[in-house]
């Protein structure tokens, strides 16, 4: 049955598991419930669960198909890469469109090597779960939400000092002395923003 699965694995081209879909962790864990009877218990029968291997298979195989034939068919399946950043800001999607956590979600950003989110032009979210993103050249990184957790944790509704803070809710950067609602978004959370370039 584990040899079996490893096969599916390899059938389906796919590296690792950062790779795999939604619909493609549905289709493993189907195969791992059809496989976890016979591997654990000797009472249980081993023709039957290698038949609903292949029937899980075959459906994986029919869908991918389709998927590939009708893009409309294959959003339904696999969702729709999300946009994420835009400009440097955080772009203003409904909460329902996605559920990940800020902290995991700065952590990627810092795995790519940035500091804050000024430094990125475009950040989306694709269908596995993996975060692309498309950096600003030196010349055009503007000031934004930073990323760095000390950092990031000296935010609060207070601003003593005038200066150049971000919205953390979106990102959206200005220059202010007193607090206040972003324009932009209606929060009212601030963090004194960052405008270094990104180290490669």
């Amino acid at each position: 049955m584990f040899l079996l699965i490893l096969t599916f694995l390899r059938m389906s081209g796919k590296k690792g598991v950062r790779q795999l879909s939604i619909f493609e962790v549905a289709i493993i864990i189907s195969l791992g419930s059809a496989a976890g009877d016979p591997m654990i218990s000797k009472d249980y029968a081993i023709l039957p669960s290698i038949l609903v291997f292949f029937v899980i298979i075959l459906i994986y195989r029919v869908i991918t198909y389709f998927a590939g034939k009708n893009e409309r068919f294959e959003s339904l399946v696999e969702g729709d890469p999300i946009y994420i950043i835009e400009d440097g800001r955080f772009a203003l999607v409904e909460r329902t469109d996605h559920n990940f956590a800020k902290d995991e979600f700065f952590a990627e950003i810092r795995n790519q090597g940035a500091s804050h989110i000024g430094q990125i032009e475009t950040g989306i979210l694709e269908t596995n779960g993996k975060l692309s993103m498309f950096f600003y050249p030196d010349e055009k990184v503007q000031p934004g939400l930073p990323v760095l957790p000390k950092l990031y944790n000296k935010k609060s509704k207070e601003v003593t000092r005038k200066g150049l803070y971000a919205c953390t809710y979106c990102g959206d950067c200005k220059e202010i002395s007193a607090p206040h609602a972003c324009l932009r978004c209606g929060k009212d959370e601030w963090v004194e923003s960052l405008d270094n370039v990104r180290v490669q």
